[in-house]
């Protein structure tokens, strides 16, 4: 099979009301998703995520001439080209690679990477916590409310964009919505040094349905994170950044984190994202995927989770859960799947199971002007 054709979606879509984290806030949404087809008609699906101009004039100047008429069978070799010109557009066509692999040999992704364990995979609702107006504390709560209304039993909170004592009041507030019964995770976006996200260990303490707190401190600082690991009375979760497996050695080999984030978006290939999840299991180590950026690169997340052991005998099915945005995004419509109870059930079929939508995919596309 030789890729015949390439097409590329750059959607944008401008937020009514801006929101965000300790980063600033977020005042559009963009995606970039393609579609490889090959001689013999089969098709396949990939995501990317960046600047809409350098992602569009890269893949129609330089990755579309490259690819086209490229064997799929040789795409180890020229996988490795794209991922030196530009890394994240390579887990776009990484990922449209496997869908076409997967759909030649009529079977499921899951099943193309070995088959999997579970057909239900746990997410946790992830939110940006703050808005421009002055009670945003209010409106984050009201979010959160209607996450639990929509059946999410674990939820993700930004800290770090706040003064500690702002955030910390902002947390107490929402864990009164959750009742202790509800897994929270915080989330500071490397906003601290130690002294800071040691602030928090009182309140940490006495939170017994705490699941992690992810990037208290830049993760560059690998001797930083291994001392507050034995200080914090909660996980240290972190590494969304991270481009490779081998980045990720640092943390590991230090012990300096308990649960890793890599995201599929943001890493050189689905191939490079799945070792890095098979290295944590490599080191006793849990694999929590940050997906937050793009609904087909978290249904690919999932497949991954599906198909991995259990990090611990405890419970039936210890899999750790996905991000799941709860966000004003239409681009999470672009993947029919919902979430049910806190967990979403994996599509049957061949390939990813199921199509994107090619309306919403229409009417989002990017018109390529500038964002302001």
């Amino acid at each position: 099979m030789r890729i015949q054709q390439i097409e590329t979606f750059p959607l944008f879509y401008r937020l009514a009301r801006p929101y965000g984290d300790a980063n600033g806030l977020k005042m559009y949404r963009t995606s970039y998703i393609i579609r490889l087809t090959t001689d013999t008609g089969v098709t396949g699906w990939g995501e990317c995520a960046d600047w809409l101009p350098t992602l569009h004039s890269g893949f129609h100047e330089r990755i579309i001439p490259f690819l086209t008429g490229k064997s799929v069978a040789d795409r180890g070799a020229w996988l490795r080209i794209i991922r030196n010109w530009h890394a994240r557009a390579a887990a776009a066509v990484s990922m449209a690679c496997t869908e076409i692999m997967a759909q030649a040999g009529g079977m499921s992704v899951c099943d193309l990477w070995g088959g999997k364990h579970r057909s239900r995979v746990p997410v946790y609702a992830s939110f940006q916590s703050y808005c421009e107006e002055a009670d945003w504390m209010q409106v984050s709560l009201q979010q959160v409310e209607r996450a639990l209304n929509d059946g999410f039993d674990k939820i993700k909170l930004k800290i770090g964009g706040k003064s500690v004592a702002e955030d910390q009041e902002h947390v107490r507030k929402a864990q009164t919505l959750l009742s202790g019964g509800i897994g929270l995770a915080l989330d500071a976006n490397q906003s601290y040094d130690a002294a800071a996200a040691l602030q928090w260990q009182t309140l940490l303490q006495s939170w017994p349905n705490l699941m992690w707190l992810e990037e208290p401190l830049p993760v560059a600082q690998v001797e930083e994170y291994a001392l507050l690991r034995q200080r914090i009375a909660v996980p240290l979760a972190g590494g969304e950044n991270h481009g490779s497996a081998a980045a990720f050695l640092p943390l590991m080999t230090r012990r300096a984190i308990d649960i890793i984030t890599p995201d599929p978006l943001h890493m050189a290939g689905i191939d490079e994202y799945r070792h890095a999840v098979s290295m944590a299991r490599t080191f006793g180590l849990r694999a929590a995927p940050h997906a937050y950026d793009g609904a087909l690169s978290r249904l690919y997340a999932m497949f991954a989770q599906a198909c991995i052991e259990p990090w611990t005998k405890m419970g039936t099915d210890s899999i750790e859960p996905v991000e799941w945005d709860v966000m004003d995004n239409p681009f999470n419509r672009l993947v029919p799947l919902r979430q049910e109870n806190g967990a979403v059930t994996l599509p049957e079929g061949t390939g990813i199971g199921l199509e994107l939508d090619q309306e919403l995919l229409a009417f989002y596309q990017w018109d390529g002007s500038a964002y302001s």
